[in-house]
This record gives C-alpha cells, sequence and structure tokens, in this order.
C-alpha cells in the first residue's frame, strides 16, 4: 500500500508517524528493546499528547534476527499465526555507550540512540546489509480509519529482490507494487496462488515477514530506495536471515519455517491425467493408459480429475456410480500395471452433495456472523467452505479421503484453497482477514498428514496449488492454469524460480499449458521443460493431453525425455534428498549456484535443475533459444559436445533437444532403468565425468527411502580419472566426454551454435 504522495507530501486522507527519536534502550537477555518518539523531543512537555513506538529485537535462530514494532500493544491476538521453529540463547547483546548490538551468528543488528532512530543489519565482516533509515518504522491511518504498520529496509546500489511467492510478473520484483494475497488468478496477472511474504536478496539476505494476513510491498516503487512492507494491523514483525550466500538464507529460512517432506520417488515419473472438462470413463482411461504402452511411453501415474465425481456434488468423494460402476475393480488393474492413482479434490462442498446437510448439521461449515452458513455459487452451486479451524471438520474430512485410500487411491490433487472469505466467522475464533491465506496451511496439511499416517512417512504427495509460508512442507506444488502458449510457458517458469526462491523445494506445472488446445509446436517444447522440471504432468482444460493427441513426432519427444529423466532419478532424487534435508530447491535460479557472478542475477529463462545440470527451455517454435554458460567447460548432456563459458550463446534445437548442459567439474549419475522412476537405480550405474572433475569430487546416490546407498568418489592422476565407491560392491561404468552414452536415442543436431 502506498501512503505517499511523492517525497514530500502524504496522500489525501492519510496521517503518517515514523519513529524518529530513541528515548531509551532497555536490554534483555538475548534481546533489547526501544522506545522511540515520532517526533524530535526538546522539552517534557514534548512527550505529552504523541505515540511512542516500541520496537523488540530478538534472535528465534542462529542468523536470524527478528524486529518487531508495535503502536498499541493492546490488541487481542486471535490467530492464526505462522508455525515457528524457534530455538533458545540463540543471541546476544553487547552495549557500549550509546551503541546497543544484537549478534545472532553472522548477522548484527545495531542500534546508535544518540543518532535519529535506525537500524543497521551487518555481516558477519561487519560489512552492511540493508538497514533501517528515516520513515524505515511507523504506522499510519488511511481515509477509512484504517490502522497500518509500515517497515523499510534500504536497498543498495544493484540490489535486486526476488521470490514472494509464485509470482508470474518479472522474475527481478524491483520497481514492483505486491500484495500478499490469495486469489485464482491464473498465471497471467499480478494476482498469486502462492503468496510468501518472504523475499531474497541478491546481496545475500532473506526477510521474511511474520503476518498471515495480507501484507503490502512497495520494492523500490514508492521510495525507489527501499524495500517496503505493510500490514493492517496494530504491530508488525519481521525477520531479517543471514547467508551469506542465497542457499544459506534459504537453508536458515526453512529451517524456521520447515523444510519440505521428502516425495516418494514414483512421484517422479509421468503423470498423466483425463484433464478438467473432456468427457472420461474407465473405457478412455483403460484406452490412454493401452495407448502409452503401445508407444513405449513409460507412466508413472494416472490422475483423475474432477467429473470422476458426479457433477454439481463437489465434493463429496463418491465416484459418479454410471461412469464408474466398479472402481474398487478399476483402481485394482491400474495397480496392477504398475500405475499410482491420485484424484481430485477440494475444500468445498456443495449445496446438492449429500455431505452438505450432514456438515451443516455438525457445525463443519464455515458461517457468516449471523450464523447462516457461508455460500456462493461461483464454482459450485451454493457451495460452502469446511472449516479446517474445528478439529472434528478435519477428522470428518480425512475420514472420506481414507475411504478412497482404502479403495486404492494413492495420492490427491488438492485443488483451490484460495477464494476464502473475510466476512465469516470460524470455529476456532480465527481473525477472517489473517485466515484468508492462512487456509491453504490448514487445507493442505490436513490431507498430507493423513497420507502420512495411511501410507507412511515418504509415501505422501499432493499436488496442491495454494500455499502460505510454511507450506513447503506438504510437497508437491503446481503453477496452477496456465494458458497453452509459448508466452505461457515462460511465465510459468517465472512463477517456478520465484517460488523456489520462496523455501519451496518441488514445483511442477502442466505441460502443454492448461487453457485451450497447444499448438504441436508448443506442446513439444514444454514437454522438454516439463520433464526437466522436478515432477511432470499433462494435463489440459478442454483437451486431452495425450501425447500421440499432438502427432508421431510429439510421441518420440515424450518417450525421449521421459526416459531421460529416469536416467536422472538417481541424481534427481539425491537432489531431492538435499531439498529436504536443507530446503535448497531441485529447480534452482543460476543466482543459487552462482551468486557472485553478476550475468546470473536477473536470468528468468533457464535454470538450475540440481547443483550440476544448465537447463534452458526452447521458448520458440523454430527451435532459437538464448542462453547464459557461466565459466568453465560445460559438457552437453545429450551429446558430448562441450562449450567455453563464461559469455552468452545463441543456439538452434529440434523439438527433440534443447541446451542441456553438464556443469563443469561434475561426477552425474544416471540409472540404467528406463522404464519407471523408482527402478533400481544402482543396476548398471554410469557415472559422467567432465573434462575437468577435480579429484575429491564425490556423489551420493540415494535409495527409495532416501538414505545413501552407495558414496562415489573421483580421484585424478593427470588426466585420467577413476571413480571408487563405498557401500555398494555392485559393477558401474565411468563415461567422459569422449566416450558419452546416447540418452534417449539421436538428438537433432544442435545448428547455428555460436558465442554471442
Amino acid at each position: 500500500m502506498k501512503f505517499t504522495d511523492g517525497f514530500w507530501l502524504m496522500r489525501d486522507g492519510v496521517r503518517a508517524s515514523y519513529a524518529t527519536d530513541v528515548r531509551e534502550v532497555r536490554e534483555g537477555e538475548g534481546r533489547f528493546t526501544a522506545y522511540a518518539a515520532v517526533h524530535r523531543v526538546r522539552e517534557r512537555g514534548d512527550t505529552l499528547n504523541t505515540p511512542l513506538v516500541t520496537v523488540e529485537c530478538f534472535s528465534p535462530a542462529e542468523g536470524v534476527i527478528g524486529v518487531r514494532a508495535t503502536h498499541h500493544a493492546g490488541k487481542a491476538a486471535h490467530g492464526p499465526e505462522f508455525g515457528l521453529n524457534a530455538t533458545e540463547g540463540a543471541g546476544r547483546v553487547k552495549r557500549e555507550g550509546t551503541v546497543t548490538e544484537l549478534t545472532s551468528g553472522p548477522l548484527t543488528v545495531r542500534l546508535d540512540s544518540d543518532e535519529p532512530w535506525g537500524l543497521e543489519f551487518l555481516d558477519a565482516d561487519r560489512r552492511r546489509l540493508t538497514a533501517v533509515e528515516r520513515r524505515g518504522t511507523g504506522f499510519a491511518t488511511a481515509p477509512d480509519g484504517s490502522h497500518h504498520m509500515i517497515g523499510q529496509l534500504a536497498l543498495g546500489v544493484g540490489e535486486y529482490i526476488y521470490g514472494l511467492g509464485e509470482r508470474f510478473t518479472p522474475y527481478v520484483k524491483n520497481g514492483q507494487n505486491v500484495d500478499i494475497w490469495q486469489a485464482d488468478g491464473g498465471t497471467s496477472s499480478e494476482q498469486a496462488y502462492k503468496n510468501i511474504p518472504f523475499h531474497l536478496s541478491s546481496r545475500g539476505y532473506g526477510v521474511f515477514v511474520n503476518h498471515p494476513g495480507r501484507v503490502s510491498y512497495e520494492i523500490g516503487s514508492e521510495s525507489v530506495g527501499q524495500v517496503q512492507f505493510s500490514v493492517e494491523d496494530q504491530s508488525i514483525e519481521y525477520f531479517v536471515i543471514a547467508g551469506p550466500t542465497p542457499k544459506d538464507v534459504l537453508r536458515r529460512y526453512t529451517a524456521l519455517t520447515g523444510r519440505p517432506a521428502l516425495p516418494p520417488a514414483w512421484s517422479f515419473g509421468l503423470w498423466l491425467t483425463t484433464s478438467f472438462c473432456t468427457p472420461y470413463d474407465e473405457e478412455t482411461v483403460t484406452a490412454f493408459v493401452d495407448g502409452m504402452a503401445e508407444r513405449d511411453l513409460p507412466l508413472g501415474v494416472f490422475h483423475f480429475d474432477c467429473f470422476w465425481m458426479r457433477e454439481y456434488q463437489w465434493t463429496d468423494f463418491r465416484w459418479d456410480p454410471e461412469v464408474f460402476p466398479d472402481p474398487e475393480g478399476m483402481l485394482r488393474r491400474l495397480r496392477e500395471r504398475g500405475l499410482k492413482v491420485s484424484v481430485w479434490i477440494n475444500p468445498y462442498i456443495a449445496q446438492k452433495s449429500p455431505l452438505f446437510a450432514e456438515a451443516a448439521t455438525e457445525g463443519y461449515l464455515v458461517r457468516r456472523p449471523n450464523g447462516d452458513i457461508w455460500q456462493w455459487d461461483l464454482w459450485q452451486p451454493g457451495m460452502a467452505l469446511v472449516d479446517f479451524t474445528n478439529p472434528a471438520a478435519r477428522e470428518w474430512y480425512s475420514g472420506h479421503l481414507r475411504t478412497l485410500l482404502d479403495q486404492g487411491v494413492d495420492c490427491f490433487k488438492t485443488d483451490f484453497g484460495e477464494r476464502v472469505p473475510t466476512d465469516v466467522v470460524w470455529h476456532d475464533g480465527s481473525d477472517p482477514a489473517r485466515m484468508h491465506n492462512y487456509y491453504a496451511q490448514l487445507y493442505n496439511s490436513t490431507v498430507f498428514e493423513l497420507l502420512e499416517k495411511e501410507r507412511g512417512p515418504g509415501e505422501a504427495v499432493l499436488f496442491a496449488r495454494s500455499a502460505t509460508a510454511g507450506g513447503q512442507q506438504f510437497p508437491v506444488h503446481w503453477g496452477g492454469d496456465c494458458f497453452a502458449s509459448l508466452g505461457a510457458m515462460a511465465e510459468s517458469l517465472r512463477g517456478g524460480l520465484s517460488l523456489s526462491l520462496s523455501g519451496f523445494g518441488f514445483w511442477s506445472h502442466d505441460i502443454g499449458g492448461f487453457e485451450g488446445t497447444p499448438d504441436p509446436a508448443v506442446f513439444k517444447r514444454w514437454l522438454a521443460f516439463g520433464l526437466l522440471s522436478s515432477h511432470s504432468r499433462l494435463h489440459g482444460n478442454v483437451s486431452y493431453r495425450v501425447p500421440w493427441a499432438f502427432g508421431d513426432e510429439a510421441v518420440e519427444v515424450a518417450r525421449k525425455f521421459t526416459r531421460l529423466k529416469h536416467h536422472l532419478m538417481p541424481y534427481l532424487y539425491a537432489t531431492a534428498v538435499e531439498a529436504h534435508r536443507t530446503g535448497v530447491p531441485v529447480m534452482r535460479p543460476m543466482l543459487l549456484e552462482f551468486p557472485a557472478d553478476p550475468a546470473c542475477r536477473a536470468l528468468d529463462r533457464q535454470y538450475m535443475l540440481g547443483p550440476d545440470l544448465l537447463v534452458a527451455p526452447v521458448f520458440t517454435a523454430e527451435g532459437d533459444v538464448e542462453f547464459y554458460v557461466p565459466e568453465g567447460t560445460w559438457t552437453h548432456l545429450l551429446t558430448g559436445e562441450t562449450v567455453q563459458g563464461p559469455g552468452w550463446r545463441r543456439e538452434t534445437h529440434g523439438f527433440d533437444s534443447l541446451p542441456l548442459y553438464v556443469r563443469p567439474g561434475a561426477l552425474l549419475p544416471l540409472g540404467a532403468d528406463t522404464r519407471r522412476a523408482d527402478g533400481d537405480w544402482l543396476q548398471d550405474l554410469t557415472l559422467l565425468v567432465t573434462p575437468d572433475t577435480p579429484d575429491g569430487t564425490q556423489i551420493t546416490v540415494p535409495d527409495l527411502a532416501g538414505r545413501p546407498a552407495a558414496v562415489f568418489r573421483a580421484a585424478r592422476d593427470g588426466a585420467e580419472v577413476k571413480v571408487t565407491v563405498e557401500g555398494s560392491a555392485r559393477p558401474f561404468a565411468v563415461r567422459t566426454a569422449a566416450d558419452w552414452p546416447d540418452l534417449g536415442g539421436n538428438t537433432s543436431a544442435v545448428g547455428g551454435d555460436k558465442d554471442m
């Protein structure tokens, strides 16, 4: 929200007060509290009839410093609150003269009470990261009487800001105004399904605003040298999170808000869906599965979208008896073919559903202040919203899902969860404005926790659309409703990169786009991108996404990249284990791996898949692509050809290829099983060695539970590289660029390769 009218004036009707004069600083155990007047105090009379801002500085975890600014402290706390993993004794306070400092790990906040109000954040070398400057702490009342707390942190010269959830606007957020407010807005607007009040700076720190309601950001867009964030409340709390690298920031942030669970290995295989509005029954499903098998297209998961239930009755958790008269038998037949099964759900109960009356009677639905059940006709006629703040409602909802699991369903697509009303009363008394964003956390955690309980840890996976801070604990998330175009493919990648810099380790998107029917060229380009993502799903709206609907070449491209992903599973699952343990995502913006390279700081059309694979999706039908290669000798995974960085390159690729380069110095494990994602990765394992793989490089190949199965180490003797193994006696092969393996068949020649 903008409060000012240019640099000098306030907007009409806005009255603002800013911390100005430090009147007292009180030390505590690992914390200090400052009291700041909103104007200079020259005599005793200046202390009367005026606000005093209370600012507390503390440390909830090593390398994290919290700042809480409060105007009136008497406001009742109705919740909800983000769950944080705080630790005691993380900070220490030092006071010398007028200077008070709080240090936590490599991060220090400094306050000089003899100067005008301000806080300075310093790194381990006491270099300034950012600071609270003039107008950096305060509050304002708007013309409608609403009260807003304001925080600002200074932007350095050349500093870039990223994150704030899955945002499809420009990847670098400088110059944007962003509202953290869940919305079902597709992928081509400023609205977002996954709004996370966390941003990451190219200077090596992050900031998390600990408020589940609407957080309004002005990122160099109101005061061009500041990141401003405000909330409609009497208090604002935020955490500055130390680096020094972006990976370090994400490790600390996810330690505080929750690390992602490890998805099962089978979930990394190809998912195929019925699509949304397309007609389908068991015969259709069987034809799809048969068609994939006949064309030698490996398939891991089959998903039933909305209309597995009867029309007008979402959600009633019952298979449409006219379309699926034998659901248990159908699910058994799919399992016998080695497939996992996903079904679509949402948190709404339509009035026609037999469950509506039961839920209404038991108090499981959200109500209006006058006691009426909240209902509307958007999406489903007369639908109501499950009140997940009611433990009994959560158990009731889980009970119906348990029945589906008993029938043979393996996982759920938790769709929706964004259109949450604010003119309602929640069972636990939560503040409706704070619950709007937080609802997604209750919804997804309810389903995920049931899956863990029923299937066991390591077997739970969602396909979720909505999320808030902490939602990364319940993977996987997908990018929502995008158009079937190359432009939408690019905006989807921007959203995924932004989400990955918001603490989310696993992400997917609809291959080919959701809305409309893609041109075959769009579909084939999207296949390569989708199968080089953390998770891969073929899904559409009004048309099917079976590859043969887009021609024989689309089948060949789908086969090649599905097999390639299976080859990569020893590497990908090791990266997934890293995401689970550290919070560093599988799909990584170039910034994460190369933070010291200025050219990598704004790249939004390429990414690193794990630490060692550079992927540059092709966003043209003709195959022209421009991308940046960091320093060193990079080896194309599909051809073994090498290129030298740093520098920009322009290449032309056929539909069965794209820029896919192995990082200099990598030791890349490849499995031999191309049929399934959860195969025996140590069977006939191949290790790819790059021309400059250094002595001592090692890679751990996990088992299907994420435990170390074998550790491989490279030992270099001049030009010769040997690889040794610990933990396994099984044979393996070592390949270099000179004898690079054929991964998925012939590749269209890369044409017109050149440096730019």
